[in-house]
């Protein structure tokens, strides 16, 4: 029968308590990470938006990278993009759940690319979210300061919805390179195997001992 290598022995209790240890290190930084991402969005977005109020009038078009950049200060009723104006409640209902699955799965994150992209998530969130609660014209009902515009794109957005799409960029660049939650990417267990089956097994009678016997 082919010799097979001893199991490894189990961690002792110790060592165990050490590595739930620093999990939980990884996980609390994890979370401080999605935090400070999430607030420095929430307040780039709100100071900016703040600034067109004041200094912009509705509909007033600024040049500043020629036509590359244009600043066009509008009032938008719906979701990002200037998508689906008319249906501010749902898209408010929308964002409370989205930003409550958020703040549920935080815990579970390792990584600090993954607290990037949920970080960026939140902030951008919660930034068009202040809109729709707090902005006229009521509770829930709040338009979105929008009043960034590119030619490559036909709308009007904020910096919210920046952080929105660069959060969706790191999303697939981190699922398509494979990296998990905690920042690891899965390993295949085909180095095991091959070394598995090139190594010579260990009780097999060697030739020159064959030879002799016979």
């Amino acid at each position: 029968m082919p010799h097979r290598p001893p199991r490894a022995p189990a961690p002792p209790p110790a060592t165990r308590a050490l590595e739930r240890s620093a999990a939980a290190k990884v996980s609390v930084r994890a979370i401080v990470v999605l935090a400070a991402v999430a607030l420095f969005v929430l307040c780039v977005d709100q100071v900016t938006k703040a600034l067109v109020v004041a200094h912009l009038t509705e509909g007033e078009r600024v040049p500043v990278l020629g036509n590359l950049l244009v600043f066009l200060f509008t009032r938008n009723p719906g979701a990002a993009f200037s998508i689906g104006t008319g249906s501010t409640w749902i898209f408010t209902i929308i964002a409370i759940a989205v930003f409550a699955f958020v703040i549920w799965y935080s815990p579970r994150i390792r990584s600090v690319w993954w607290a990037i992209v949920f970080g960026l998530l939140l902030g951008g969130l919660l930034g068009n979210l202040y809109d729709r609660l707090f902005r006229p014209p009521g509770f829930g009902q709040g338009e979105v300061i929008d009043f960034i515009k590119i030619p490559l794109l036909p709308a009007i957005f904020n910096l919210a919805d920046s952080a929105i799409v660069a959060a969706m960029i790191v999303f697939l660049v981190l699922t398509l390179l494979g990296v998990g939650l905690d920042g690891h990417r899965p390993v295949t267990a085909t180095a095991d195997e091959d070394g598995a089956t090139d190594a010579p097994p260990t009780d097999a009678p060697s030739d020159e001992r064959r030879d002799g016997d016979a």
